[in-house]
């Protein structure tokens, strides 16, 4: 009875005694990590929106399988020899889905607007003399000193992406949400079909014009294969496993692990490695409020943590999480260990650390995701080992995109605020200190929790200007000392992502640090 419950609510979601695609119309139905609420991919760091930006909207770079930048929107590019001076033409042909054409005013006005908000944009134009527009199809940044991270900026792969937008809209306040999702991707957003909690659709962008390179990662050609792509919001993973199995849908892009033996007992299930790079798992403290606008307070969190416990309740199989205390990744050429610090907690050097930073036994306010799969579990664990160390807390349960909203809130907690929040960053966005958005100290300007570290700035900035390789690990590795001596955010582990498709009628995901749905085609 169960089964055929969870069966008929899968329908109900589906609307499969509704309306339904005409026949010959190809629909690839999954579902995605969590639902999807906010639409600008610029204004939020949430992958699911960033996932939606990959949908709607191109880049003028991209990384390929081996992690080289290869040029997307961008037809050819020039670079002076003192690599002062870049100069970009954009492909022919290149249309919004209004029917006009994209211009490099639109790509100077979209760069601008996402280098407001991204850590690594900031860097770049705060060694940036000129961004101009030359002519319609053609624009030019011209540096000030030295910045050798130019195209690893623009080629960005995860949140933030420098998505292009037509002018109209970058022209938006960076710190405004746009309305307005015109794009030159390779779909098109169905709005009139959105219904938050239920679905979002996609149709195939017929005025696309894919690159004839092969694909590659987030590079190459972005082929459609099909006609409509649904997200479907269903919030528990066994009623998606249930709809995986029956055939109702399609792919489920993170299923828990614990569901894995379940998908693999099913012949024409698979269990796919989309993101093989991995991921790493955050806990972010609020800087402007107390506790923790004391370092001693945030430094005291450190000592509470285990990551194991975390892990085990969150990603459960050990074949697949990897215990890392290094803030620039494990694997990395920045790694850097720090002993058993988040290893092994130490409580009585907590509540000494929390007795010196004046903690009055307030308690913080941690937000917890109650539907995202990839950090739902993760607040339990935190206020279990935070408790031993001397904090008290009170954990607030809403959706993930009701935290997408409260986190961007600099109110005190008890106004609507927050002190701690969870949330997972693919490794090939952590492992390089200008581009790792948590490691920004830019006050006003960095990432939520606002750490005000003019100390590590200045490291920042000298790591984007440094071309010697070595003088620049060296350069990093101060970075993650300075991470960790002021408990800027706290690592809590990384992991593989998994997702299971149907394999009897798709073919062609490809491997990249976010999901993408085109190359996909459906039997």
């Amino acid at each position: 009875m169960r089964y055929l419950r969870r069966l008929a609510a899968v329908a109900a979601c589906l609307g499969v005694l509704s309306a339904v695609p005409a026949a010959s119309e190809t629909t690839l139905r999954l579902v995605a990590h969590s639902d999807l609420k906010v639409l600008d991919p610029i204004w939020t760091t949430a992958f699911i929106t960033r996932n939606h930006g990959y949908m709607v909207y191109d880049v003028l770079f991209a990384k390929d399988a081996k992690g080289v930048v290869q040029p997307q929107m961008v037809d050819k590019y020039e670079v002076s020899p003192d690599k002062l001076t870049w100069t970009f033409t954009l492909r022919p042909g290149l249309e919004w889905t209004d029917g006009k054409p994209v211009t490099a005013e639109d790509c100077v006005a979209s760069i601008r607007r996402w280098a407001a908000r991204d850590a690594l944009g900031q860097q770049l134009m705060g060694a940036t003399g000129e961004l101009k527009v030359l002519d319609e199809k053609s624009f030019r940044l011209t540096l000030k000193e030295p910045f050798g991270l130019v195209l690893d900026a623009l080629g960005k792969p995860s949140s933030n992406v420098p998505f292009m937008m037509p002018k109209r809209v970058a022209d938006t306040d960076p710190n405004k949400q746009i309305d307005d999702y015109t794009g030159s991707g390779p779909f098109m957003f169905k709005r009139d079909e959105w219904k938050p909690g239920e679905k979002i659709v996609y149709l195939k962008n017929p005025k696309y014009k894919p690159r004839d390179e092969p694909p590659s990662m987030l590079a190459g050609g972005k082929v459609v294969k099909v006609d409509r792509v649904e997200w479907l919001a269903i919030t528990d993973p066994a009623t998606a496993a249930n709809a995986l199995i029956a055939g109702e849908i399609d792919i489920i892009e993170v299923p828990p692990p614990d569901l894995f033996p379940v998908l693999k007992a099913d012949k024409n299930i698979a269990l796919y490695g989309w993101n093989q790079a991995g991921s790493q798992i955050i806990m972010r403290m609020n800087h402007l409020h107390p506790p923790f606008d004391n370092v001693k307070a945030r430094q005291a969190v450190l000592y509470s943590i285990a990551q194991e416990d975390f892990l085990r309740a969150q990603v459960g199989d050990p074949e697949i999480y990897k215990l890392c205390n290094a803030p620039l990744v494990c694997g990395s050429k920045y790694e850097k260990s720090y002993g058993d610090l988040l290893i092994k907690p130490d409580y009585e050097k907590s509540k000494a650390l929390l007795k010196e930073a004046g903690y009055d036994g307030k308690p913080i306010v941690m937000m917890h995701q109650t539907d995202l799969q990839s950090s739902n579990q993760l607040p339990a664990v935190g206020k279990q080992l935070l408790e031993r160390g001397g904090f008290k807390v009170d954990v607030q349960s809403t959706d993930w995109q009701t935290v997408v909203s409260r986190r961007a809130r600099k109110e005190a907690p008890d106004k609507g605020g927050w002190n701690i929040f969870y949330t997972t960053t693919t490794t090939v966005d952590a492992d390089n200190p200008a581009a790792n958005s948590f490691s920004s100290g830019g006050c006003d300007k960095a990432w939520f929790g606002w750490p005000c570290d003019p100390e590590i700035e200045k490291l920042r900035a000298s790591f984007a200007r440094e071309t010697d390789p070595e003088k620049q690990k060296a350069i990093a590795l101060a970075v993650s000392d300075r991470i960790m001596e002021q408990a800027q955010y706290v690592v809590l582990g990384q992991y593989k992502a998994f997702g299971a498709y149907r394999k009897d009628r798709i073919d062609g995901w490809l491997q990249s640090p976010a999901a993408v749905w085109w190359n996909i085609s459906k039997k």
